[in-house]
């Protein structure tokens, strides 16, 4: 379901062996000062590297937060993310931006299966 107007179509996809990153964007992660985004790369490459994967999924998860960036900073926030992972050769995806999503997610049960971090 579209939530934002401006947002493209988008289509259904399948992918596996991924890690799913679940990303909410605040306005504070857009300081200049902020080290959010460099933190979510960071984070998104090790856990890639402890799965021994290399393909990554952005997924913007804001209608979660009480506190949301502009969803046009946050989306470019999240394009920098990806740009990064890229030239770190990581195979980088984001879910379609601007959408509610059905997802369906199937994991191991290793304790590395979900992982939680806020900076």
């Amino acid at each position: 379901m579209k939530t934002l107007e401006h947002a493209p179509e988008a289509e259904p996809a399948e992918n596996q062996d991924t890690v799913v990153a679940f990303i909410h964007v605040e306005p504070k992660d857009l300081d200049a000062k902020s080290s959010a985004e460099t933190k979510l790369v960071k984070n998104a490459k090790w856990l890639a590297r402890k799965w021994k994967v290399t393909h990554i999924i952005l997924h913007s998860f804001t209608h979660l937060g009480e506190d949301k960036a502009d969803p046009d900073a946050a989306k470019a926030l999240m394009d920098r993310a990806q740009e990064r992972l890229e030239k770190a050769d990581y195979s980088t995806l984001q879910t379609p931006y601007g959408y509610f999503l059905n997802l369906e997610i199937k994991t191991q049960g290793h304790p590395l299966a979900r992982v939680y971090k806020e900076f």
